[in-house]
């Protein structure tokens, strides 16, 4: 019988830190018989698990490690090495960025089937942000770039958040981003949304208004009364006290109690007369034009009242921007792009990132060079084995709420 022998080993560092690695011990044998008969020497050879990246010391733990401290607490490699290097393990900066950028792209193909599965959705919601990226063709290296950011509403059982680097915030990106999908979806009132077509329905984000109204009562660093600001806040008390509930009932309780507030902040807004350029003004001109895209929300129980929930995504790339400060190549901006769809759409499912991601970089190299679709779909979040008690635990919850 030919055997793999697997043999655990610790690595003990100057500062007595052990550090767990895996020995593969790779048995070769002979067939006598069959060289006899022959005269051919036939050697059979145990068969050992690909490497994460051939001839490199990266294995999936280190790897996966590096990744979460940057995507995840928001620490740069340049801040990382001297920990490693007091682990006994002596890491140049590009090793680990050639590292993070050569395995995005094998873990591609899960990122792919996620874009895929988001735009199969009916409800989603989005948002961008700028980042900088030095050495980008045709622009200079201050100029911005850009990341958006498309996620499943809450009310969805397999969560996703996608995230997807462009160099421009141009509307063609967008309708690059949702031209697959056909629904509804929440984002701001950002012009570059204006070129998605007509297969998509825009609804607007209430707390993208209220920002602008909560701006104009601010009278030295106090906050005034407002009618429209009050208004609104007594929208978001209704919808905290219904989040949990399901979409129908939510629609119901939109119709017969927001509906109201909604009639009296537009009877409001339309009786105003404020100067244009003023902050109120300002504010009262942005809830004007996105009127129609606000006032669908009273009808669709699916939808959040804010995009909230896609801010606190994107929040978490600002997170690490702050730290990070760049991204040197666009290789490394569609990297970041890719890791933190990962990252961000596991714990949205319940799971615990790195224990994901380590799962992925052990799994995928396993895999054939050209693998079906059908054999990657297994490795999406909400098929994880740590998702599924999760995912029914977080279901029976809410079923439970709404029932009440």
């Amino acid at each position: 019988m030919v055997n793999t022998i697997l043999k655990e080993a610790d690595l003990f560092c100057p500062n007595s830190v052990r550090i767990n690695f895996t020995i593969y011990h790779t048995l070769t044998y002979k067939c006598l018989e069959c060289e006899l008969e022959d005269g051919i020497a036939h050697l059979i050879q145990a068969h050992t698990p690909a490497a994460l990246i051939p001839h490199s010391l990266a294995s999936a733990l280190v790897v996966a490690e590096i990744i979460c401290q940057k995507f995840i607490l928001g620490t740069p490699l340049y801040r990382q090495l001297p920990n490693w290097k007091r682990l006994g393990i002596a890491l140049s900066e590009a090793t680990a960025t050639n590292w993070i950028i050569k395995l995005s792209q094998m873990v591609a193909p899960i990122y792919d089937l996620l874009w895929q599965a988001i735009s199969a959705q009916r409800y989603l919601q989005g948002d961008e942000t700028p980042i900088q990226v030095l050495r980008e063709s045709g622009k200079a290296a201050t100029a911005k770039s850009y990341m958006w950011v498309a996620r499943t509403v809450k009310q969805c059982p397999q969560q996703i958040i996608l995230y997807a680097y462009s160099k421009t915030r141009s509307g063609t990106f967008a309708q690059k981003l949702y031209q697959n999908f056909a629904g509804i979806l929440q984002c701001d009132g950002y012009a570059g949304y204006n070129l998605l077509a007509n297969s998509v329905t825009r609804v607007g984000c209430w707390a993208h208004v209220r920002r602008k109204f909560y701006d104009a009562a601010q009278v030295n660093g106090k906050t005034v009364a407002s009618v429209p600001l009050t208004l609104i806040d007594e929208m978001f008390a209704h919808e905290r006290q219904w989040q949990h509930f399901s979409p129908r009932v939510r629609r119901r309780r939109r119709r017969s109690q927001i509906r109201k507030l909604l009639k009296r902040f537009w009877k409001w807004i339309d009786s105003a007369q404020v100067l244009p350029k003023s902050r109120l003004g300002k504010a009262i001109t942005n809830a004007v034009d996105q009127r129609p895209t606000l006032d669908r929300l009273i009808n669709i129980g699916m939808m959040d009242w804010s995009n909230n929930a896609s801010e606190c995504n994107m929040k978490r790339l600002v997170i690490g921007r702050k730290n990070w400060l760049f991204s040197t190549s666009p290789a490394g901006a569609r990297s970041t792009a890719i890791w933190l769809t990962l990252i961000e759409s596991a714990k949205a499912n319940g799971i615990d990132p790195r224990a994901y991601i380590t799962y992925l970089l052990k799994e995928l190299p396993q895999q054939p060079d050209f693998a079906d679709p059908a054999q990657l779909a297994v490795y999406l979040p909400w098929h994880y084995p740590g998702a599924r008690h999760q995912n029914k635990k977080t279901t029976d919850k809410h079923q439970t709420k709404n029932a009440a």
